[in-house]
């Protein structure tokens, strides 16, 4: 059973990020990988004595006759990084590494690993060394010095127009930001999500991935996980007494706050920039517990800029193990890349957009 030894390499003392804690891949690969026709594939490296010095949390899926291996989480999963022993991480090498992807040759075709993090807790990823290209999104992230003044997160003109806009807010009855802590607000909140949410991406004429199959089970079970004194993911919210106003949604690890999803009300309510003010929330909140960054998420949304003013660098290397593997290995990576320049030219996202919304 991978189990034990996949929640003692979460221990602070190892390097991972929230991301692959096992009551958030768990319910994943259970709820929606299967649906999806993954498979799920944990591979664990020990050394001499048995000692385990990293879980990979994988999946397999056949694609064209190929058997390609990635990182459980699917689309839900900002960054993916396998679980290390922090002394192990600090010294492996090449070597180490060529023996690893040794014991899986035979079983799997190519090693799909996307979207990795290139430094974890100020600690280099030891994937960072196989062959990689940037990823085809970057991550804005906002870096929160120890001791940092307010406005080194958020600038004071800012601030007063946020706060400006919150007086038509706090004017409302019962008008609060909090962290969701009992099973009944967190069900609350969510049964609010998966109402406003569809409504909002019609909007915006973007695909409902809340909707596939399993994903709104998913979520439930990892809002509702415990861990520590908190959740697997914790939900951030903005109410009144009328209604809920935004939510925001993500993981944390005692250093870094990681969003993964949020929505904000469809009333009159949402002319003051709920959202904004939700967000300013939750930063303060984490720097005064003594976090040092925070993240908004795959992706470039303009809101995101208004705080996040740098990216973390994140990675993809398609790695082939067999000969078959080695054509559909070129193969990603030349779509990935592709996929990259859209992204970074405005005119050819402006025209993939408007196509998607034509046809989709």
């Amino acid at each position: 059973m991978a189990e034990p030894v996949w929640r003692a390499l979460e221990k602070t003392c190892h390097l991972a990020t929230p991301y692959q804690r096992f009551d958030l891949l768990g319910p994943w690969q259970r709820l929606v990988g299967e649906h999806e026709g993954a498979a799920p594939f944990i591979v664990i490296a020990r050394d001499a004595e048995r000692r385990p010095l990293v879980v990979l949390p994988l999946c397999t899926r056949q694609s064209h006759g190929v058997t390609v291996a990635c990182f459980m989480g699917g689309k839900h999963t900002t960054f993916n990084m396998g679980l290390w022993d922090a002394d192990f991480a600090v010294h492996a090498d090449a070597a180490d590494l060529d023996a690893l992807l040794a014991a899986l040759r035979g079983r799997v075709d190519v090693l799909a690993l996307s979207q990795q993090p290139t430094r974890w807790r100020d600690q280099q990823n030891p994937f960072a060394v196989l062959p990689r290209q940037n990823s085809i999104n970057g991550c804005p992230l906002l870096a929160m010095p120890p001791d940092g003044l307010p406005a080194s997160r958020i600038s004071n003109s800012f601030r007063r127009r946020l706060k400006s806009k919150e007086k038509k807010l706090q004017a409302l009855a019962g008008y609060r930001y909090h962290l969701a802590t009992t099973d009944n607000d967190i069900t609350r909140l969510l049964d609010w999500f998966f109402r406003v949410k569809p409504v909002r991406m019609a909007e915006q004429k973007l695909p409902n991935v809340f909707a596939e199959p399993g994903v709104e089970a998913f979520i439930r079970a990892a809002c509702l996980a415990p861990r520590g004194d908190g959740r697997v993911i914790d939900i951030h919210a903005l109410e009144c007494d009328e209604e809920v106003i935004a939510i925001f949604a993500g993981v944390a690890d005692g250093r870094r706050f990681s969003m993964m999803f949020n929505t904000y009300t469809m009333s009159e309510h949402a002319r003051y920039s709920p959202g904004l003010i939700l967000m300013r929330n939750i930063i303060d909140r984490y720097a005064e517990a003594g976090y040092d960054a925070l993240d908004l998420g795959i992706g470039s949304d303009d809101y995101k800029r208004l705080f996040c003013k740098s990216d973390e660098e994140i990675f993809d290397s398609f790695v082939p193990l067999t000969s078959r593997g080695k054509l559909a290995a070129m193969a990603m990576s030349s779509l990935s890349h592709g996929k990259r320049l859209v992204k970074q030219n405005q005119m050819l996202f402006d025209l993939a957009r408007r196509l998607r919304r034509a046809f989709g």
